[in-house]
């Protein structure tokens, strides 16, 4: 301020005296007050620089963004399901279809927030643990078997038995609760294929098994590929009137428990990324802590449960059963969203279900500060990424389903599926480079067997 005065003290002088002089002098107060704006912007860029506090808290505010969402649009679920067991028809368990389909977009997203944060990973089992051995929970097709040696709870069939004996004591099912599914039946014996609660369990319930394997879809089923594809429940199961598959009042049961807790469960973790929050204060309270637990998230997700336990061990199987959604034939839309929400968080930002965004301080702003080269790297295989995961996605939506992307012998769609893991793996290299520049030491990344112990898995 006080150079851009001299400067207009000056120019009256000079305009009173005229001549050579006097245009001198002006020459070099307008060098001297150039300068010295230029000076300004760089050093009002340097102290603008993103800090790592500020990188964090955009973090956890995506965090907290994306909660609301998942549980706003699970509470829809809850709507959707109460109006099936009002009144079953066709049409209301579609809109329940429809409305479990809209409550995974946001909450695939918020995946990326899982593995880096203790306190998220030790609760998602609650919500998205898989696969699971759908016999435990309802009827299931003969072609399931009838027992299973990892497994002693394979066909229990909780629905149609109010009597259960679980770690060798007898249960009381008699009436459905969420102490039953949470605390008694999932995970039973310490078994993660007993999966009573969460998104996949409501998913088994509102489709049924989907038993077309890697196949062609059933003749006269028209639709998307999904739609043709997909598991086939009939609203009948639903309908104690006019029941089909037996014991429907308690399958109405079942469901609405599973969902009342799913929503219960997402409140919980809504609050956890709250101003108050114990998620966020652990990240915010230590931003370098803040950036490990990011970039653990990520390189976790993109390669050993993505790439690897989710993806390739499903592709080198040739195996249907090991397809995330696979119930619902839904499997392309989940992966699709878990790269959405990774970038969201290298990127800091975040698109909501009601088409506003949160966005501030990004990940991506820090390493640009760092390495801009490394910066562009990373923007462009996240970028790579979901270019493949479009194109799975097309596939999916117009072509053939995942199950039968997978299916051996398909080498087109085996070949879609092939880019979508080298496109996550090319970005977990990125990341590690990106953990090395912000030098925040040896974070160990999740793997996976069938990425870096292939033969492992056939033995």
């Amino acid at each position: 301020m006080k150079i851009v005065y001299t400067y207009i003290l000056l120019k009256k002088i000079s305009r009173r005296r005229g001549g050579v002089a006097g245009k001198g002098v002006m020459k070099a107060m307008r060098n001297l007050l150039l300068g010295a704006v230029l000076a300004a912007t760089m050093m009002t860029g340097a102290q603008a620089a993103v800090e790592p506090k500020s990188v964090v808290k955009t973090y956890a505010d995506v965090a907290l963004a994306g909660y609301e969402d998942a549980l706003s649009t699970a509470r829809d679920l809850q709507k959707s399901v109460n109006a099936l067991l009002a009144g079953p028809s066709a049409k209301t368990l579609a809109a329940a279809r429809d409305a479990w389909l809209a409550a995974r977009v946001p909450y695939q997203q918020t995946e990326a927030f899982r593995f880096g944060n203790p306190i998220v990973d030790d609760w998602e089992g609650r919500v998205n643990a898989w696969p699971l051995d759908e016999g435990m929970i309802d009827y299931v097709d003969a072609s399931y078997g009838t027992e299973s040696d990892a497994n002693a709870y394979y066909v229990v069939n909780v629905i149609a038995n109010k009597k259960l004996s679980v770690g060798g004591k007898a249960v009381d099912a008699s009436t459905i609760t969420p102490e039953l599914l949470r605390d008694v039946l999932h995970e039973a014996d310490g078994n993660e294929a007993n999966v009573s609660t969460g998104y996949h369990a409501i998913e088994f319930l509102l489709w049924g098994q989907d038993l077309n394997g890697t196949g062609p879809a059933p003749a006269g089923r028209g639709g998307t590929p999904m739609e043709r594809h997909a598991g086939n429940r009939p609203h009948t199961d639903f309908d104690p009137a006019n029941c089909t598959g037996g014991h429907c009042e308690r399958r109405g049961q079942y469901l609405q428990v599973v969902t009342d807790l799913l929503v219960s469960d997402l409140e919980e973790m809504v609050g956890n990324w709250k101003a108050d929050g114990e998620a966020r204060q652990a990240v915010q309270e230590d931003p370098k802590a803040g950036l490990i637990a990011m970039l653990t998230g990520l390189g976790s997700l993109s390669y050993g449960e993505l790439a690897g336990e989710r993806i390739k061990l499903g592709l080198m199987l040739h195996d249907p059963e090991e397809e995330h959604d696979c119930f619902s034939d839904n499997t392309h839309n989940s992966h699709f969203y878990n790269q959405v929400g990774m970038m969201n968080v290298y990127l800091g930002r975040y698109a909501r279900v009601d088409g506003s965004t949160v966005k501030g301080a990004a990940l991506s702003d820090l390493v640009k500060g760092v390495d801009a080269g490394l910066d562009a790297e990373m923007r462009a295989k996240l970028d790579d990424t979901l270019k493949a995961m479009q194109a799975m996605k097309d596939r999916a939506e117009k072509t053939e389903t995942y199950d039968q992307m997978i299916a051996q012998g398909n080498t087109a769609g085996n070949a879609v599926v092939q880019a979508v893991i080298d496109g996550l793996v090319a970005q977990t290299r990125s990341i590690e480079r990106v953990i090395a520049a912000l030098e925040l030491g040896g974070i160990e990344l999740e793997g996976s067997d069938s990425l870096d112990n292939p033969n492992a898995v056939f033995k």
